[in-house]
């Protein structure tokens, strides 16, 4: 389980994000009460937070969450990568304990968690400001906010910047983190190795890796649109199809 930033020979074709859906399928199915289970936790803590948003009168935040989830997700999907690692080796499939490939991987993977926490103060930060800059710093009903924000001018060019904005934050997120969690995992390494694996990934098959970030963006989209109930599925079926995604880009 040495690890090198090197990357393999061969390119990664254009529908290997698919294979990576397929094989995270594959993976729910072997034990679909610990794959929905994980996400049912995972999205309930969410919704959680998002019930204590409405109900404190700060619904106008709860986009603000989403983006704090898609920023944390390759984080939160740990124990299905470790899942997939077990159903990889031929073992039982279990979500925890979490096995590490060395002692300094954990401590590595918390300084991933330490820059994902600043990225989402950023966000938080940019959100509220383009909040107070287009609403003359008025606190909106989310009614209001909702009519402001689908209506009027104003509220239309917030969406726009906020959706170009977090979009750029989640897009830098995505690449530095799509390779670089699960292998902190399986591989002894250190977090600055595992990014470069991630960049040159993206580089070496920018398409590859463009489409499955849409696809990631497409799903989780659509289970946010069911009310977290698809997403309870959504979650699981990336956070399995990612540790394939990881181990095709390191050349298993």
């Amino acid at each position: 389980m040495n690890s090198t930033a090197t990357m393999p020979d061969s390119s990664i074709s254009m529908d290997a994000p698919w294979r990576w859906l397929g094989a995270g399928l594959r993976d729910v199915m072997k034990a679909p009460h610990l794959s929905i289970g994980y996400g049912v936790l995972i999205i309930g803590g969410g919704a959680g937070i998002t019930y204590l948003l409405w109900e404190t009168g700060y619904a106008s935040l709860i986009p603000v969450a989403f983006g704090m989830f898609a920023i944390f997700g390759p984080l939160l999907a740990v124990g299905l990568y470790e899942m997939s690692r077990r159903i990889e080796a031929g073992e039982s499939p279990r979500l925890f304990p979490v096995q590490f490939a060395g002692p300094r991987s954990p401590l590595q993977l918390a300084f991933i968690g330490f820059f994902l926490m600043f990225a989402a103060m950023v966000w938080a930060r940019i959100a509220m400001l383009l909040y107070a800059l287009f609403t003359n710093g008025s606190y909106l009903p989310m009614d209001q906010f909702l009519s402001f924000a689908i209506s009027t001018g104003p509220g239309l060019t917030m969406v726009a910047i906020g959706t170009v904005v977090g979009g750029g934050i989640a897009f830098a997120i995505y690449m530095l983190t799509v390779v670089s969690v699960p292998m902190m995992m399986h591989e002894r390494t250190d977090a600055f190795t595992a990014i470069g694996v991630g960049i040159k990934a993206m580089q070496k098959n920018t398409g590859a890796m463009v489409l499955w970030a849409w696809l990631i963006a497409v799903i989780t989209a659509a289970g946010v649109a069911t009310f977290f109930v698809g997403l309870a599925l959504a979650f699981p079926l990336l956070g399995h199809a990612s540790w394939h995604a990881y181990r095709e880009i390191r050349g298993a």
